[in-house]
């Protein structure tokens, strides 16, 4: 049995874990390091959920357009590709709505902000997605429109990590957030082994994936509250500025990187019954667990294949947003 070396803390009201092959058991605090360092780096560029992020003090000023870090830069980049990818399935300006429907009330005891129909109309009727300015590292955002960035942000920050533990140890390394889960580097010994479950009564598959691909989990079952009497999730359509229907408990999908995969996920998981013909046209490995717990699995994603012995990594169900 190959055991391998692995750290684990909570973040962002998840968990984040770090693998190493056995070989590289040595390595393992400065690997932790680096994811340490990535998240870090990330919260303070984008966090909703803090008042001294980049995105939330410079807001004024983003109104008005201004030069920002290229961390932020590169994470709003990944947020309008997504957007451009999903058809505006995963939209990165519903920051607003999230607060009106009590996501930060719930998770950061942060004071409401006006909903968007408190908010001046643009004349410009294009998606508010659209009409985010980003040119180099200059960032100009719609009068009116709140990023949250959390879609893409946590995926982006599992690649970063991943690859900054090759870049710097020279060893292979899984980052596992949440539910996103990069790898990097050299292949383990056996390969790393993803064990995929969302919530502990949810069917369970076992998966191989090679260094260098990603998998990632949106979930309607966790990051859930209620407002007033109504049950929410975290995910929301933005059609209508509300929680998708939860057509699907979860949908996984394997992609060469991590920010890839969520959007993928999260925009099957908006799309509901719609998303298996885009997947199945995608080509992409995926798994949707249904509201009634039946499993669709598409793009040659295994019939459950329980690890040989090896110690698997474990997929929690936790999405970006």
């Amino acid at each position: 049995m190959t055991v391998r070396a692995a750290a684990e803390w909570d973040l962002w009201t998840t968990t984040a874990r770090v693998v190493l092959d056995h070989r590289d058991r040595r390595h393992l605090a400065a690997a932790e390091s680096c994811v340490r360092e990535v998240t870090a780096a990330v919260d303070a560029a984008c966090s909703r959920f803090r008042d001294d992020s980049e995105l939330l003090s410079r807001a004024d000023d983003l109104v008005r357009g201004t030069e920002v870090s290229p961390l932020l830069a590169t994470l709003v980049h990944q947020a309008v590709d997504a957007a451009r990818l999903s058809d505006g399935d995963v939209d990165p300006t519903l920051g607003r709505r999230m607060v009106s429907l009590g996501y930060d009330a719930a998770f950061a005891d942060a004071p409401p902000v006006p909903s968007p129909d408190a908010v001046a109309r643009s004349l410009d009727d294009r998606p508010a997605w659209q009409r985010i300015l980003l040119s180099g590292t200059f960032l100009r955002v719609p009068e009116g429109v709140t990023l949250d960035l959390g879609a893409t942000a946590k995926a982006a920050a599992a690649d970063m990590a991943a690859a900054s533990i090759t870049a710097r140890l020279g060893v292979g390394a899984l980052v596992s957030l949440g539910g996103d889960v990069a790898t990097a580097g050299p292949d383990p010994s056996g390969g790393w082994q993803v064990r995929v479950q969302d919530v502990a009564d949810d069917p369970v598959d076992h998966v191989r994936i090679a260094s260098g691909w990603s998998v990632a989990t949106s979930s309607t079952q966790k990051r859930r509250w209620e407002q007033d009497g109504t049950a929410r999730h975290h995910i929301l359509d933005p059609r209508w500025g509300l929680p998708a229907d939860p057509v699907w408990r979860s949908v996984t999908v394997v992609a060469p990187s991590c920010t890839t995969a969520n959007t993928m996920t999260t925009a099957a998981v908006v799309r509901g019954h719609g998303a298996v013909e885009w997947l199945r046209q995608s080509g992409r490995a995926a798994r949707l667990v249904a509201a009634d717990g039946s499993v669709l699995r598409l793009g040659g994603w295994p019939e459950d294949q329980a690890a040989d012995g090896a110690v698997t990594d474990t997929l929690d169900g936790a999405d970006a947003a």
